[in-house]
């Protein structure tokens, strides 16, 4: 395999064909929170580890947030080299076992891939996301993961808002450069959406436990139930608890509605609502579990994003007996990742395109019972170049529901926002950034990242926002 790597020509590796990845059957996930997919074998991953050109002007990592040398760790598992592999990663990227789980890579570093461009099929290029895994999980199996290695105590103490994903970055970026860093959750378990907007059968918590863990054994501490803002104010962590410096990574959990008649009715939920009961509070778990959560039997889920496949596929595994996503737009302007919409059609879910509900309708005792949807075609593009929705005059039907999930969107929680006046927000209740180079608020020594910034956006641009908002705070700790 090591001459391989390397006395392979370019047309050799581009005849390779694509190593397809193991997966349960939909018969048997569809009953389970199991984890769909199962990864590669050693074997499947250093074949498809050589169908990579190993290019002098590699654009994968151009596409990549957080610039993982992509070649490089590539490499290595060509050539069975899976520890080499990992650390090649992990120089700046300490959460691959999630990142080669549920990131786009289809839109990011894979559409730049000179495999898929010259095979004239970005389905075919290099599989950089599902490699990325194999190294993280045989690091994890093999019980070999390391510990990053610390710098000497500074004395200067870090505040962090939240626990996602740009928020373990930036404990983790800071941290290395000797300083104290303090998460605060609001939750009382770890992992922000990674844990309570992911299903386990994308994402496993035990996944989420185990990156969580490294940071504890790099000196990084965790204060649970602590809802900045409320338990403490945040002007407090700076002035009445020292902290030098504090980033706000809270995330955008607040759910967005579609403001139609109806929307008060029983078997009226956010998705949002809805996924952190059965993925946080784990209420699919009846022997064991408190937390009560809805069983619908025909539910529809209003929006076509990752959060809408989410919530149709837990629906499915809590017994539904159909599920249909409805999106005003076609398969083409669907922003859910490809995988998961093919994961989604395997397992029973029925896509309704070109219609979008305008009310909810209630039966005699405040329960929902059906639909008021309107049938749509594509017009001119809008501002983002998108074509925009027209609604067809006439051709309005009833479908018949109990349940309806609305996941077209979340904003920013006001609560921080609003009790502190010195933090500039946009009309979406995002936060605004004084300097974008190092994501500094108009808050002195605060800075922030991630959704609460970007809107609701993915788990590996959150974390390329955390590493450069680390790279401000340590920055400006430099000159303190």
């Amino acid at each position: 395999m090591q001459n391989q790597t390397t006395t392979l020509t370019v047309k050799e590796r581009l005849a390779i064909p694509p190593q397809k990845m193991p997966e349960l059957s939909p018969e048997i996930r569809s009953k389970t929170m199991d984890e769909v997919a199962l990864g590669y074998s050693a074997e499947e991953a250093k074949k498809e580890a050589l169908r990579c050109l190993n290019c002098k002007k590699p654009g994968c990592i151009d596409g990549c947030p957080v610039r993982i040398d992509i070649p490089g760790f590539i490499l290595r598992i060509a050539a069975g080299d899976f520890q080499s592999a990992i650390d090649k990663i992990k120089e700046t990227s300490l959460l691959p076992a999630v990142c080669g789980r549920v990131c786009p890579q289809e839109t990011q570093c894979q559409k730049k891939c000179v495999v898929g461009i010259s095979l004239k099929d970005i389905e075919k290029s290099v599989a950089i996301g599902r490699l990325e895994r194999f190294a993280a999980d045989w690091e994890r199996e093999n019980g070999t993961i390391k510990v990053p290695h610390v710098k000497a105590e500074t004395g200067k103490r870090v505040a962090v808002v939240g626990s996602g994903p740009a928020s373990l970055v930036v404990a983790a970026d800071v941290r290395r450069e000797g300083h104290s860093v303090t998460i605060f959750e609001a939750f009382h378990k770890l992992g922000g959406v990674m844990r309570y907007g992911i299903p386990e059968f994308r994402l496993p918590n035990s996944i989420v436990d185990k990156e969580i863990e490294t940071l504890k054994k790099m000196g990084v501490e965790f204060k649970t139930d602590f809802v900045v803002g409320r338990t403490r104010k945040l002007a407090d962590l700076l002035k009445k608890d020292g902290f030098d410096a504090v980033f706000l990574g809270t995330g955008a959990g607040l759910p967005i509605f579609m403001g139609i008649p109806g929307e008060d009715l029983n078997g009226v939920f956010s998705a949002n609502e809805f996924l952190t009961r059965a993925n946080l509070m784990r209420a699919y778990e009846k022997n064991f579990a408190d937390t009560p959560i809805w069983e619908g039997k025909q539910v529809a889920v209003l929006g076509g994003g990752n959060v809408a496949m989410d919530a149709a596929r837990v629906s499915i595994r809590l017994g539904a007996e159909k599920v249909r996503i409805i999106y005003r737009r076609t398969a083409a302007e669907m922003p859910a990742r490809a995988e998961e919409v093919h994961h989604a059609m395997e397992e029973g879910v029925e896509f309704c395109y070109l219609q979008n509900p305008s009310e909810i309708l209630g039966d005699e005792s405040g329960f929902v019972r059906a639909l008021k949807i309107d049938r749509y075609k594509l017009g001119e593009p809008d501002e983002r170049g998108r074509p925009r929705p027209v609604k067809l005059e006439g051709e309005s039907f009833e479908l018949p529901i109990d349940t309806v999930l609305v996941a077209i969107g979340n904003s920013s929680n006001p609560l921080l926002s609003q009790g502190t006046p010195e933090l500039k927000t946009n009309k979406w209740g995002n936060i605004e950034l004084s300097n974008p180079e190092t994501n500094a608020t108009y808050m002195e020594r605060v800075f922030a990242g991630g959704d609460i910034v970007l809107g609701a956006a993915t788990v590996i641009l959150a974390m390329g926002e955390g590493r450069r908002a680390a790279a401000g705070i340590n920055g400006m700790l430099v000159g303190h």
